[in-house]
């Protein structure tokens, strides 16, 4: 796959040295400032990729190594992404390595745009779950959080005030590829507030002080928003307020909360159980 091929609107391109130009801007990619200004991001793992094209995205670049020539699946991939207009780039592991900024990285990495949903745009119907995360500051946490949206069959996620970069590396390994299958939306605090206020459903959130159990609340046939406060402070008043029901998650032993990622799957599997006991 060394040379463009005959008719294709990508290009092929080998790519042998870590002073390339080409290689420099995928390192950068680890940057959120550099994200930010290509409106890119990365993905390791030819599952990931061909997760992304059956989803309708597109690949601007495929970065694979040459240990992977010769493979039937790399190559059919690569095929689709070049009838696609994407780029492909065969490299030595040691720049994969470089590119992905670890140690025994996969043999594909994909580079995608950029998408995010506006949230004026959300306008959720009876059964909907959105999930809102206030200031969530950890890669990981968001990552898996979106891994269970996907996974329950909710809406998508809305990030509120400042938070970690949905498309950071770490962020899109904990989605497991669950990025390019659930939409995410961002917002000021205060243009959340403004949206919430036509929320057609119930606005749950979960808090400290929150004096329903959590299993006792209706969840279903309605449109439900999910509000989760940050990993370290909670639900602030002005959120935790703008809520319908504040719940709590009992705890039996010592520790008096649950990981983020971990309270939010709770939840939600709550919602999809009384969701399922409605149909049933």
């Amino acid at each position: 796959m060394n040379e463009q091929r005959s008719g294709a609107p990508g290009r092929v391109k080998e790519v042998t040295s870590l002073a390339n130009p080409l290689v420099k801007d995928l390192k950068s990619l680890a940057l959120k400032k550099f994200r930010d200004q290509q409106n890119a991001f990365m993905a390791e793992g030819l599952k990931l990729v061909i997760d992304a094209l059956d989803l309708g995205w597109r690949v601007r670049t495929m970065v694979f190594a040459k240990s992977a020539l010769g493979n039937p699946a790399v190559e059919k991939v690569a095929a689709r992404v070049l009838a696609k207009g994407g780029d492909i780039l065969e490299v030595s592991e040691k720049i994969l390595t470089a590119i992905t900024r670890r140690d025994n990285p996969q043999t594909v990495v994909g580079v995608f745009e950029q998408k995010l949903t506006k949230l004026a745009d959300i306008r959720p119907a009876a059964g909907d779950v959105w999930v809102a995360l206030d200031r969530v500051r950890d890669p990981g946490n968001l990552g898996t959080v979106l891994r269970t949206v996907d996974a329950v069959g909710a809406k998508g996620v809305i990030m509120v005030g400042e938070t970690t970069d949905p498309f950071a590396l770490e962020t899109v390994r904990a989605t497991m590829g669950s990025i390019f299958a659930v939409p995410v939306a961002r917002a000021t605090t205060e243009a959340f507030l403004a949206w919430r206020k036509s929320f057609p459903g119930l606005v749950a959130g979960t808090h400290l002080k929150g004096a329903v159990d959590y299993r006792t609340v209706d969840y279903a046939a309605k449109p439900v928003l999910l509000l989760m406060g940050n990993e370290q402070q909670g639900l602030p008043d002005a959120l935790a307020d703008a809520c319908d029901r504040l719940v709590r998650i009992p705890q039996a032993g010592r520790a008096d909360s649950l990981n983020l990622a971990v309270a939010t799957g709770v939840m939600l599997f709550e919602i999809r159980r009384a969701a399922l006991k409605l149909d049933s």
